[in-house]
C-alpha cells in the first residue's frame, strides 16, 4: 500500500507535468521563454523526487544554458563562474555561518530546560499554563538560535511528556510545540531574512526591524489561542495541581519565610526571627530583590536625558552654490576684494560700450558720468560697514547654541515607563518568598537569553553594527554564554563548528545554484514570459499581493522555505514595481506566509521533528491536526499585517526614515 502523504506528492508531481505539457501543447510556436518554463517546472519535480535542491538547480541551469547558448560550452561555464563568484562576493552571507554558530552553541548551553521550568511556574496561574509556558519558551529558544530542528526536538522530549502527563490533549500539546518552534525563522536574528535580503536586494537590517513586531503579533496570536482554549475547553489542558506549583526554598530561605507565602521584603529585615541566618545571606538576597528597581531607575534617567537632550547643530557659514548673496557682507570667510588698489573696471572711454537705444536718450548728467569711472545709481544707499555687521552676529550665536538644548519628554516615554513602573510596583507588592525562586531561576534562564537576542537586534537596528558585526558579537555571547554554564569544551566545540561548516556550506551552495538557475531563467526569456502574462490579468494590488501569497502558500507543502526563497522570489520580485509593493512589505508577508512550509504536509518537516522524539501512541495525524489551528493563525496574521502594514513598517521608517 502507498501511503497518503507520497498519494499527495505523486498527484503533486503529476499536476506539474500536465500543466507544462498543456502550456507547451497550446502554443503556437516552442520559445526559449517556454523552456525557461519547463526548466521551472522539472526542478520542482526533481527536488520532490528528493534530488538535492542546491546541484538540482545547477545542473538545470547549466543544460538549459547550453541550450539557450546554441550549445556554446565555453559561455555556459562563464556564465557558472560569474554567477558563483557574484554571490561568494555578497558580505551579507557572512553573517549566516556567525548566527548559525550562535545557535549551535546556545543550543549546547543546555538552557531549555531551566527555561521551560521557570516558565511554567511563572505563569501556572494562566488556564493552559504548560502550553503557554511551551510556546514561550520556543519563541525565545528559537530567536536565540534560529535552529527549528534542535527547537522542535529539544522541546519534544521536555514538554511534550510533561503535557501529556498533566493531561492535554495530544494534538493541542503537539501544536504548541511545532508553532512554536517554527518561530525562529521569522523574529530576527533569522537567516531566512538573511537569504531573501541577498535574494532581494533588501537591506537585511531593515528586514530586521520589520520582522520584529509581525514576530511578537504572530506569538502572541499564538499564546491568545491557548489561552482561549484551555478556558472554553478545560478537559483539552487541565490547570496545574496545587502541588505541582509549590517551589521548594533552599535551607536557609526557610528560616527566613514562616511560609512561601510570605512576603519577602518582610521576611528579608533582619530581627530576632532570623538572628541564625548569616548576614551574608541576607545581603545576597536583598541584591536579588532590589535589582528590578535599580534596573527600572537606571534606565529611566538614560532614556529621559537621550530623549530630552537636543544635540546642538553645527552650524558652517559656508554659502551654497547658486545661493543670491545678501548686500551685507558676513563676518569671517571669503569677501569680495578691496576696490582700492585692487583690480577695477576699465574706463569707459575708449573701452566697448552699450549701444545707443533708438527710444531714449542718455541725459546730459547722466552722458557726463558715464565718461568718468562707474558712480551709484540714484537713489541708492552705500552699504553698512563690515565692522557693524560683525558686532551684529557676536552676539546671535550664543542665542543660537543655546536655543532648544532641552525638550519636554515625549508622550511615548511617559506611557511606556509609566507600563514599567506599574509593573515593577506590582513585583514588589507581591513578591513573596516562592515568587523570589521562581525569579531567581529566570535571572538564571530567561534573561541571559533575552539580553543576548536585545544586543545582536539592538545594535543592529540602532545602526551601531553591521549584521555581520553584530553576528560575530553573538556567536561570541554564545560562546560565553555555554562557558558560564559550563557547557564549553572542546568536544561541545568540535561539533558546533562542524555542523556550523555543514549549514553554511548548504546555504552558499544554494545561493550558488540558485544565481545560476534564476541568470538561465532570465537568458531563455522566462522571466518575461511570467511578467507578460501577469500584466495580461490586469489585476490590481491587492489582487497581485493574493495572488503571490496564494501561490506561496501552495508551495509550502511540497517545498521548504529555502527553495521558495532561491527558485521563486528571484520571479517574483521583478514583479513588485509593476505593481508600487515595497519589496521591504513584500518580505516581511513572505516571511510570515512561509511559517507554513514546516507545519503543512506532506513536507511538514516539525512534525517529523516531533514523531521522532515522541510516544509512541502519538500518531502523525495527532501531529497535523494540532498544526492545522496554527496555521489558520498564521493566515490571519498576514491578513492583520496587509490591512495594517505599520505593525511592520513603523520600526524601519522611524529609525531609516
Amino acid at each position: 500500500m502507498i501511503r497518503r502523504e507520497l498519494w499527495f506528492g505523486l498527484s503533486f508531481m503529476a499536476l506539474i507535468v500536465i500543466g507544462a505539457v498543456a502550456v507547451l501543447a497550446n502554443a503556437p510556436t516552442i520559445t526559449n521563454g517556454h523552456l525557461g518554463l519547463l526548466m521551472l517546472s522539472l526542478v520542482v519535480v526533481a527536488i520532490m523526487l528528493g534530488f538535492p535542491t542546491a546541484f538540482t538547480l545547477m545542473g538545470m541551469g547549466m543544460l538549459f544554458t547550453w541550450l539557450a547558448y546554441d550549445r556554446d560550452w565555453h559561455r555556459t561555464l562563464d556564465l557558472m563562474v560569474q554567477s558563483a563568484f557574484k554571490t561568494m562576493a555578497n558580505d551579507v552571507l557572512i553573517a549566516v555561518p556567525l548566527f548559525v554558530f550562535m545557535g549551535y552553541l546556545v543550543e549546547r548551553a543546555n538552557l531549555i530546560e531551566s527555561l521551560f521550568k521557570s516558565l511554567h511556574l511563572a505563569l501556572a496561574r494562566l488556564p493552559g499554563a504548560l502550553a503557554v509556558a511551551t510556546l514561550v519558551t520556543c519563541t525565545i529558544f528559537a530567536t536565540a538560535t534560529g535552529i527549528v530542528g534542535a527547537v522542535v526536538t529539544l522541546m519534544g522530549l521536555l514538554a511534550l511528556p510533561a503535557m501529556l502527563r498533566a493531561g492535554y490533549s495530544v494534538p493541542l500539546a503537539a501544536g504548541s510545540i511545532t508553532a512554536g518552534g517554527c518561530l525562529g525563522i521569522l523574529i530576527p536574528p533569522s537567516v531566512l531574512l538573511i537569504v531573501y535580503g541577498a535574494t532581494a536586494g533588501v537591506s537585511v537590517v531593515q528586514l530586521y526591524a520589520g520582522a520584529f513586531f509581525p514576530g511578537l503579533m504572530l506569538a502572541s496570536l499564538y499564546v491568545l489561542y491557548v489561552i482561549i482554549v484551555a478556558w472554553l475547553k478545560p478537559q483539552w489542558a487541565p490547570p496545574l495541581s496545587h502541588a505541582e506549583r509549590i517551589v521548594p526554598l533552599p535551607p536557609l530561605s526557610q528560616r527566613l519565610a514562616e511560609s512561601p507565602a510570605a512576603h519577602a521584603l518582610v521576611g528579608l529585615l533582619k530581627g530576632r526571627r532570623n538572628a541564625d541566618v548569616p548576614f551574608s545571606h541576607v545581603l545576597k538576597q536583598l541584591g536579588v530583590v532590589a535589582l528590578p528597581g535599580v534596573i527600572f531607575l537606571l534606565l529611566a534617567a538614560f532614556s529621559y536625558k537621550a530623549v530630552t537632550t537636543v544635540e546642538a547643530q553645527a552650524r558652517y557659514e559656508i554659502e551654497e552654490i547658486g545661493a543670491v548673496r545678501s548686500s551685507t557682507p558676513e563676518s569671517g570667510g571669503l569677501q569680495e576684494p578691496p576696490v582700492e588698489g585692487g583690480l577695477q573696471e576699465p574706463p569707459q572711454e575708449g573701452g566697448l560700450q552699450e549701444p545707443p537705444s533708438e527710444d531714449s536718450q542718455p541725459s546730459a548728467p547722466a552722458a557726463a558720468s558715464n565718461q568718468g569711472s562707474l558712480a551709484e545709481p540714484p537713489g541708492a544707499s552705500p552699504a553698512p560697514p563690515a565692522p557693524a555687521a560683525e558686532g551684529a552676529a557676536e552676539p546671535a550665536a550664543p542665542a543660537a547654541a543655546e536655543a532648544a538644548t532641552q525638550r519636554p519628554a515625549p508622550t511615548w516615554w511617559w506611557v511606556t515607563f509609566a507600563i514599567f513602573g506599574a509593573i515593577v510596583t506590582l513585583f514588589y507588592l507581591f513578591l513573596s518568598f516562592a515568587r523570589l525562586e521562581i525569579f531567581k531561576m529566570l535571572l538564571a534562564s530567561f534573561f541571559p537569553l533575552v539580553l543576548l537576542i536585545l544586543a545582536v537586534l539592538g545594535s543592529i537596528v540602532l545602526g551601531l553594527a553591521t549584521p555581520t558585526e553584530a553576528a560575530a558579537m553573538g556567536a561570541l555571547g554564545g560562546m560565553l554564554l555555554a562557558a558560564a554554564y559550563r557547557r564549553l569544551n572542546l568536544a561541545v566545540l568540535k561539533e558546533s563548528v562542524f555542523l556550523t561548516a555543514k549549514t553554511s556550506a548548504m546555504v552558499c551552495w544554494l545561493f550558488v545554484g540558485s544565481a545560476i538557475f534564476s541568470a538561465a531563467f532570465a537568458l531563455l526569456g522566462g522571466q518575461a514570459l511570467v511578467e507578460e502574462w501577469v500584466l495580461g490579468m490586469n489585476l490590481t494590488k491587492v489582487e497581485f499581493l493574493i495572488l503571490s501569497q496564494v501561490i506561496i502558500f501552495l508551495l509550502g507543502w511540497p517545498l521548504e522555505w529555502t527553495e521558495i526563497i532561491v527558485i521563486f522570489m528571484p520571479i517574483f520580485i521583478p514583479l513588485l514595481d509593476n505593481f508600487g509593493v515595497d519589496p521591504l512589505f513584500f518580505g516581511l508577508l513572505v516571511a510570515l506566509n512561509l511559517q507554513t512550509a514546516f507545519l503543512s504536509p506532506p513536507v511538514a518537516m516539525a512534525a517529523f521533528y516531533l514523531k521522532g522524539v515522541s510516544p509512541p501512541h502519538v500518531t502523525l495525524n495527532q501531529i497535523f491536526l494540532g498544526m492545522l489551528p496554527f496555521m489558520g493563525i498564521q493566515v490571519l496574521a498576514i491578513v492583520l499585517l496587509y490591512m495594517w502594514p505599520q505593525i511592520g513598517l513603523w520600526l524601519p521608517q522611524l529609525l531609516y526614515k
